[in-house]
């Protein structure tokens, strides 16, 4: 069946490509009409072509739920996600404002706490979070950053209205998914970005590595920057060493660094010990240094932290930024950006109850069965409930939890989340669910990637987009439409 779009039914709600009996907005125009002239032959050939581009360029994930650890071959959808340079310019000024008022934030918690102080931020919440380092206390990073880069989750509504989802701000991924995309649609697709003005993502690995780069102590010398991996079996690695190799940096894990008598960190090389400005980590907190946190752990370097906090190295995300990077305190974000920039908040948060609040957790045990209750510090869409879809035995279970702790849950409305068309296994078309997650990166200056990685469920009516539980992915085309919005 070839991709006639005007016999393409949209769902109850918003599809971004095509609006009533479909018509395409104004920013598929031509899209829809290059693929309403291919024929099915053509079709197949493209994905062919489009997997085979994947294998070839290496690009994986890693299930960890199926158990065996088997590198996967990246799901991307052939029909690309459409935004107009016009709704991206909010959207990119959005996601500044909301970084920068998360840093003053994070950095306020380690020093004087006056957002707590002046009761904006109840105390309580604090006391309870699992991400808050007493070992930052004190601490200056540069800029006063911590959080340096950040991919925030982005979701439309049935009505249009963008809203941010959750704040990722300790070791968020996907950004080398979102520069691969575009590569194999190129590859793919070159007449498309001849004839249509796609702005580029490319500058993204150029970007980071300046960002880091401010972050060295050694200012006014060519910095050593280094990607800390916790190994080939992360489910990210593919991620880790392709950022590295983009960059020009090193790729290392914690047993080839070491913390010598100045405090210094040095990277241990067939020439010698060589010393190392800028840590790009990619493991979590709890497995950095064993002489402060898990004292088990073999993936991070003894004595990291004290090589930070006497400032000789450089740590992006800076510890302890994941105080932020909790689903609480992500409901405060447009009351901290009112208190530390004197704005509202450029894109709103998704409504949200606080199920430490009496009255917000009487209203979501009596409303189970319609919310999506998350856990306060989870990620990669596990341990949540969505009740629309959830048995009996479930809301049960989800009760007793937030009974038993209530600051450790949230609540919101189930969205309906926007659609696009989206190729299904027939070879015809279908709409999907889907998000964003654009990166957003802040040492001296702010900058925000592109568009993003538009993340789809593949599954009818699903609404879980994450790739380690079957969801796929879509390049994401922000267009210089001129005048035209």
């Amino acid at each position: 069946m070839t991709l006639d779009f005007a016999k393409y039914g949209p769902l109850k709600g918003y599809d971004e490509l095509i609006a009533n009996q479909g018509k395409p907005r104004a920013v598929a125009r031509q899209l829809c009409r290059y693929f309403s002239g291919l024929t099915d032959e053509e079709v197949v050939e493209l994905r062919q072509a489009s997997d085979l581009a994947m294998k070839s360029l290496g690009i994986s994930f890693t299930v960890y739920s199926e158990g065996s650890n088997i590198d996967r071959v990246w799901p991307m959808d052939l029909i690309p996600r459409m935004i107009s340079s016009h709704d991206w310019a909010i959207t990119e000024s959005g996601l500044k404002q909301r970084l920068k008022a998360l840093n003053m934030f994070i950095n306020d918690l380690y020093h004087d706490q006056q957002v707590v102080k002046d009761g904006v931020f109840p105390k309580g919440i604090l006391s309870g979070s699992v991400n808050y380092r007493k070992q930052c206390e004190g601490v200056t990073p540069p800029h006063q950053v911590w959080a340096h880069i950040c991919g925030t989750d982005l979701v439309t509504g049935g009505d249009g209205t963008q809203y941010v989802l959750e704040d990722n701000l300790r070791v968020p991924s996907g950004v080398s998914y979102m520069l691969e995309n575009r590569h194999v649609m190129k590859r793919v697709f070159p007449e498309l970005f001849e004839n249509i003005d796609i702005l580029p993502v490319d500058d993204y690995t150029v970007q980071l590595y300046e960002m880091l780069a401010a972050l060295s102590p050694r200012q006014g010398e060519q910095p050593e920057v280094v990607v800390l991996t916790p190994g080939i079996y992360n489910s990210a690695y593919f991620e880790h060493s392709y950022l590295a190799q983009q960059m020009g940096a090193e790729l290392v894990q914690g047993s080839d660094l070491l913390v010598d008598s100045d405090d210094c960190v040095y990277m241990k090389t067939i020439y010698g010990l060589k010393r190392v400005d800028v840590i790009y980590r990619r493991i979590d907190d709890d497995f950095l240094d064993p002489e402060v946190f898990r004292k088990d752990s073999t993936l991070g370097v003894p004595g990291l932290m004290r090589a930070w906090r006497a400032g000789k190295v450089g740590i992006a995300n800076a510890p302890g930024a994941g105080v932020a990077d909790d689903k609480v305190v992500y409901a405060f974000v447009p009351e901290l950006i009112r208190y530390y920039l004197n704005e509202e908040a450029i894109i709103p948060n998704v409504p949200t109850y606080l199920c430490m609040r009496d009255d917000d957790r009487d209203y979501v045990l009596e409303h189970l069965e319609e919310l999506v209750v998350k856990p306060a510090n989870e990620s990669g869409g596990y341990g949540l409930l969505i009740g629309p879809r959830a048995t009996k035995k479930q809301i049960k279970q989800f009760a007793k939890l937030i009974k038993e702790n209530p600051r450790n849950y949230i609540a919101q409305p189930t969205l309906n989340l926007s659609t696009v068309p989206t190729l299904v296994d027939d070879g015809g078309m279908a709409p999907r669910h889907v998000d964003l997650r654009p990166f957003t990166l802040q040492s001296k200056n702010l900058y925000s990637t592109t568009g993003g990685l538009s993340r789809v469920a593949m599954i009818e009516g699903s609404l879980v987009v994450n790739s380690s539980q079957g969801g796929g992915s879509k390049d994401t085309w922000v267009v210089d439409m001129g005048g035209e919005k």
